[in-house]
């Protein structure tokens, strides 16, 4: 039962984990971190994401354009751009080495202990990688509500509200830790399994030692 249980939690770990960090590299270059929609204009769709801004037109359709300057940008664009990246990055790692500690892989199949490792570091990634996805997230929701609540703002002025790359992000983020949180479970199982082999093939060793004593003595 322990078996079956470790062996769906790696699989499990590893596939929410995946989902995670590809659902936040989507997050990362989607132009929809933010919508505007114009009263004036209600064929005008405005959003705006990491990198560029989209102005969607009934007639001609999508049209983006780059952000000119990377220090030109609002301080919680910036600093989401970079953690976006890590988060990325950090993914991918994680991926790479929780992949090399599964037990269906049969690299290393007699190292346990190494495959153990792999898993609980795989798996720690995916815990930062995920925390790095929800921190820009959050705090661009948060700027978005502080602005569009912002009383000094006139009314009939238009205001930003959440796009659909940050429930997107939101997901991603808890995906990538519930991925690392049954990684770290399937080492810890792993590693009560090893520890318990041991045990087993301990007292298989004092009971041979035992019964040949005793045979000894007999003779």
């Amino acid at each position: 039962m322990a078996l079956v249980f470790r062996t769906v939690a790696q699989l499990a770990g590893v596939s929410l984990s995946l989902l995670g960090w590809v659902l936040s590299c989507l997050t990362n270059y989607l132009p929809h971190w933010k919508n505007l929609n114009l009263d004036l204009n209600e064929m005008e769709n405005w959003t705006m994401g990491l990198w560029q801004t989209c102005v969607t037109q009934e007639e001609v359709g999508m049209q983006c354009k780059d952000f000119d300057s990377f220090l030109a940008l609002p301080a919680e664009l910036r600093v989401s751009r970079i953690l976006m990246f890590l988060s990325n990055g950090l993914g991918f790692l994680g991926l790479l080495v929780s992949g090399f500690g599964l037990d269906c892989l049969r690299i290393g199949e007699g190292q346990r202990d190494l495959k153990r490792r792999l898993l609980i570091l795989g798996g720690v990634l995916s815990w930062a990688s995920g925390i790095t996805a929800l921190v820009p997230v959050s705090w661009v929701a948060h700027k978005t509500v502080q602005e569009f609540w912002d009383e000094n703002v006139p009314d009939f002025v238009p205001r930003w509200e959440f796009g659909e790359a940050l429930f997107l992000g939101w997901f991603a983020g808890l995906s990538l830790l519930l991925g690392g949180c049954l990684l770290n479970c399937a080492a810890c199982s792993s590693h009560a399994l090893l520890a318990s082999g041991h045990h087993a093939v301990a007292q298989m060793q004092d009971h041979h030692q035992l019964e040949t004593r005793n045979t000894n003595l007999k003779n």
